[in-house]
């Protein structure tokens, strides 16, 4: 399941973790996606979206 966001195209970021010691190793800050059923077009299809996204949506009155 590929962790992108249906709707701004988002991708998981990739930096580092840096220890008290200073030690750099590699992480990744992963998006917080929610699956959700949206209506487009008279049909429900059910859409993987950022809380950003989703907060977007809510402003333009895609859902009830």
């Amino acid at each position: 399941m590929a962790r992108v966001c249906e709707v701004t195209g988002r991708r998981p970021q990739v930096g580092w973790n840096v220890s008290h010691s200073n030690r750099h190793t590699k992480r990744r800050f992963d998006l917080n996606l929610q699956k959700k059923q949206l209506v487009l077009g008279g049909r429900k299809v059910t859409l993987k979206l950022t809380t950003r996204a989703l907060k977007t949506l809510y402003r333009r009155g895609y859902f009830a």
